[in-house]
């Protein structure tokens, strides 16, 4: 037995009970390599970039994701107001019965309300050009029941529509033809009277009584609307519609309605609803929702790779002091762990300003946009292009503890392997040459 042995069996003392795990000793070393000092002052700016990297990264998942969120549910919202959850169409034979119709498919549980309308596309004139619309004939009761229209009258009013002559018309439309509150729209169809000489187009101009504005271009620059009976009279109709228009209290519930609908219709009908209309557009916005996301992902990836460069030249630096921590007695969990502490840090701390940096921006993003537009002289979103007149941003608690989750996995696990290098450090090879 060696000297060294028989003293501490003589003074009684135990071995050192082992340091327990992420203890206070380890968070207060981490932290000290967290800390630059003069000649370190290149790992952290290492340390610097992967948490700018992180937080960046972070805040544009969560800003873009947000403002595709609220792409697909404005634009959803103002195809839906508009254009009814399901159409009933005629088949066989015209459908004049469009009244008794409409009061049964009222009576349908969940159905708010059935609207016959006729419709047409005609060439509508003003002092400042001719553009093509699609002219909708309706009643005031139901014209007062699409809240898009009802709720947004900017000038004029709808009462008396049923009675008099006069049409409303979209902002844009009004603005691209120049014309205001009482100035008359000509409207032109080429389905007109047959004569002998062949068929003549018709020409009627209207005065408008009402404009309105939805806040989605493509429509403030197409919709007319006249009183359904001037309508049938203009395109010929008589006393038939074109369709009837459903709208239902939940939309998702569509397809489990169609047939009620179908046997309430109690006549030849074709029934489709708002996804198959619409299908491809949605399906287009979920396939880019879903690359955007992907794309993203990688600015968060990249900097998590600058945590992994940027320990592992701290685990280089810090040889000499991971030997004398062993020596010392520090375990080699005891030294992953500092290490593992010292990278997650970084991640932790960069993905939660991320988080809080992405919220600011989309719960101020219009106001922004309008600061930016301002600044540059420029148009960043035109409504022309992206159908909707203001930048919306709709945060998904879901999606955005999804992007948290993945931001710090990815933090933590490029963490793992230059702490399990310092780990694996020899102590004797680390001090040979000091």
């Amino acid at each position: 037995m060696t000297a060294v042995d028989t003293a501490d069996i003589d003074d009684g003392r135990k071995p050192a009970a082992p340091t327990r795990a992420f203890s206070a000793f380890e968070w207060m070393i981490a932290g000290r390599y967290l800390r630059s000092r003069r000649r370190e002052t290149f790992i952290s700016v290492i340390a610097g970039f992967s948490f700018a990297g992180i937080m960046l990264g972070v805040a544009t998942l969560i800003i873009v994701m947000a403002v595709m969120n609220g792409f697909r549910t404005e634009l959803l919202g103002k195809i839906l107001g508009i254009n009814g959850h399901m159409l009933v169409q005629p088949i066989d034979q015209p459908l004049t019965d469009y009244d008794a119709v409409s009061a049964r498919l009222q009576g349908v549980p969940d159905v708010v309300s059935a609207m016959p309308f006729v419709e047409g596309q005609a060439l509508v004139s003003g002092p400042a050009g001719n553009f093509g619309a699609l002219v909708r004939g309706l009643y005031e009761s139901d014209l007062r029941r699409v809240p898009l229209i009802a709720n947004n009258v900017r000038a004029g009013t709808l009462d008396g529509f049923d009675e008099g002559e006069g049409v409303a018309i979209g902002s844009r439309m009004a603005q691209q033809l120049g014309i205001t509150l009482g100035d008359n729209v000509t409207i032109i169809s080429p389905r007109g009277s047959v004569t002998p000489m062949g068929v003549t187009p018709r020409l009627k101009a209207y005065p408008v009584t009402a404009i309105f504005e939805i806040g989605m271009s493509e429509y403030d620059a197409t919709f007319l609307f006249m009183p359904l009976e001037e309508a049938q009279a203009y395109f010929n109709m008589d006393t038939k519609a074109t369709g009837i228009e459903v709208y239902v209290a939940d939309p998702d519930r569509v397809g489990i309605m169609k047939d009620t609908i179908e046997e309430a219709a109690d006549r030849p009908a074709f029934v489709t609803d708002w996804r198959q209309r619409n299908v491809t557009f949605f399906a287009a916005l979920e396939v880019e929702r879903n690359v955007m996301f992907i794309i993203l992902t990688l600015i968060v990836l990249v900097a998590a790779l600058n945590i992994v460069s940027g320990m592992i030249m701290l685990v280089k630096d810090k040889g000499k002091d991971i030997a004398i921590l062993r020596t010392m007695g520090a375990t080699r969990g005891s030294i992953m762990r500092i290490f593992l502490i010292t990278g997650a840090s970084i991640g932790f701390v960069g993905t939660f300003a991320g988080f809080f940096l992405g919220l600011l921006v989309c719960l101020n993003i219009e106001s922004i946009r309008q600061f930016v537009s301002w600044l540059t002289r420029t148009e960043l979103f035109d409504p022309t292009l992206y159908f909707l007149s203001q930048l919306p941003a709709e945060i998904d608690s879901g999606e955005t503890i999804t992007v948290l989750v993945m931001a710090l996995a990815l933090s933590l696990l490029a963490t793992v392997y230059p702490a399990w290098r310092a780990a694996r450090l020899d102590p004797v090879e680390a001090l040979r040459y000091e």
